[in-house]
């Protein structure tokens, strides 16, 4: 049963490692822009799946942010995951023991997630094990191939480069902000607010690490207490039962 599972999700794995090499490849451009090297970009990836979680770590470093606000950036940037764990957690058999958790924990990313929650029955761990092996191995490749291309190419192509992961930020916001308007505001306001301090006197001053967490934590705190995601209660009847 763990080979079985474990071999369907290396197969399932296998499209979204080959997702991940792109994007990762433009996440070690902007890691070689701050310094990183080949092999230092590696593991941090393969420490860290998450794409905003990376350039957040990557960002912090270039701006030689003090290691406490390198930590509270990672942590505040990759919180989503101790939803998505917490949801996945009720797919486990109960009698799953401690380690296993621990370890599928460590493996999730969005897309594991995803094609996890989606098996029928029991989650087996091995599963998820089987499609980090092959996404997780892209994922941390595609970091140091673009620290090594950002070595090798010309400064403008580097630079060319470094907008494409941009662009994925914004393809992952447009969708969701043009069908909910608390998402837009909450994006209109995030790109406002730091531009406002990053020019304001005394509040340029403070580091981008610290501006990141700020602002973070207002604005995210605003928006749900202003506008809490309200729970669908079940309407089902007697007669659709």
């Amino acid at each position: 049963m763990n080979n079985n599972g474990f071999l369907r999700g290396f197969r399932d794995g296998i499209p979204i490692g080959l997702g991940y090499f792109v994007v990762s490849f433009s996440l070690g451009i902007i890691a070689k822009k701050s310094g990183i090297l080949y092999f230092q970009g590696f593991l941090a990836s393969m420490l860290n799946h998450a794409s905003a979680g990376e350039y957040a770590l990557f960002t912090a470093i270039g701006n030689l942010a003090t290691y406490l606000e390198v930590a509270l950036v990672t942590l505040i940037a990759n919180a989503r995951y101790l939803l998505l764990s917490s949801a996945l957690s009720q797919k486990f058999d109960p009698k799953t023991n401690i380690i296993h958790r621990i370890l599928s924990g460590f493996v999730i990313t969005d897309e594991i997630f995803g094609i996890s929650i989606a098996q029928k029955g029991y989650v087996n761990p091995w599963y998820m094990y089987g499609a980090f092996l092959f996404a997780a191995t892209l994922w941390s490749l595609g970091t140091a191939c673009g620290i090594l291309a950002g070595n090798i190419l010309p400064a403008k192509a580097v630079s060319a480069l470094s907008v494409a992961l941009y662009g994925m930020f914004l393809a992952i916001i447009i969708p969701p902000a043009k069908k909910n308007l608390v998402i837009a505001c909450c994006v209109i306001v995030s790109f406002a607010s730091s531009w406002a301090m990053g020019i304001l006197p005394k509040l340029k001053e403070i580091s981008s690490g610290n501006r990141v967490i700020i602002l973070t934590v207002i604005i995210a705190t605003a928006a749900a207490i202003l506008k809490p995601v309200e729970e669908k209660e079940d309407k089902a009847t007697e007669e659709d039962k």
